[in-house]
């Protein structure tokens, strides 16, 4: 389990193809690896991946066909938000992520207003039906709260701390993102709908 709240930003150095899938080499400065052993996980955009070794500020996962089918920016080099597994006893500081993406949308606008920045993002249509005003939504790995959903695209108001510390800042129009919708909306639907 995640909280959504970034640890670090890491790059991908390497991408090694692999029979069905790829091995992917994360580095980061500022993520602290005193505590990380392989079979760990850390989540890479969103995506739960578990570390399969280690080496000073850099560790290696493997990336199954499945999961590079069904997310976004796991296949080349360039930087990913980072969040570690969270431990029972630490503060839940966004809300309770799985780290298994739901689909991939799509920035329809990623612009200042005032201080902050407005991020609109078109959902897939069988992923919009679980997005709620003023309810959660994990964006690239990042715990986020939805302003308005309308027509399957919700909006979403940054601040300047979530834009500096994060991948967000280099969204652009047309930029497709991981997404995973918040667990308890699709636990509810689950036990209203249990023949969908």
């Amino acid at each position: 389990m995640f909280t959504g709240i970034i640890e670090a930003v890491g790059q991908i150095k390497r991408v090694e193809q692999r029979d069905k899938g790829v091995r992917l080499t994360i580095a980061s400065e500022r993520l602290d690896f005193s505590d990380v052993a392989v079979g760990d996980s850390i989540t890479a955009n969103g995506v739960c991946l578990t570390v399969t070794s280690l080496a000073g500020n850099a560790y290696t996962v493997d990336v199954s066909q499945e999961s590079l089918n069904c997310t976004v920016g796991l296949s080349e080099l360039g930087e990913v938000n980072l969040e570690k597994a969270m431990r029972l006893s630490d503060r839940l500081g966004g809300h309770l992520v799985s780290g298994h993406v739901d689909g991939v949308g799509e920035v329809v606008k990623f612009e200042p207003v005032g201080e902050s920045y407005l991020l609109q993002i078109r959902a897939p249509k069988e992923l919009a039906r679980y997005i709620a005003a003023k309810g959660s939504i994990t964006i690239n790995g990042v715990s986020l709260t939805v302003n308005e959903i309308r027509d399957g695209i919700f909006s979403i108001n940054l601040i300047p701390h979530t834009v500096e510390v994060t991948t967000l800042k280099h969204l652009q129009q047309g930029a497709r993102v991981n997404l995973e919708v918040d667990m308890l909306a699709r636990y509810v639907d689950r036990l209203l709908h249990p023949d969908n």
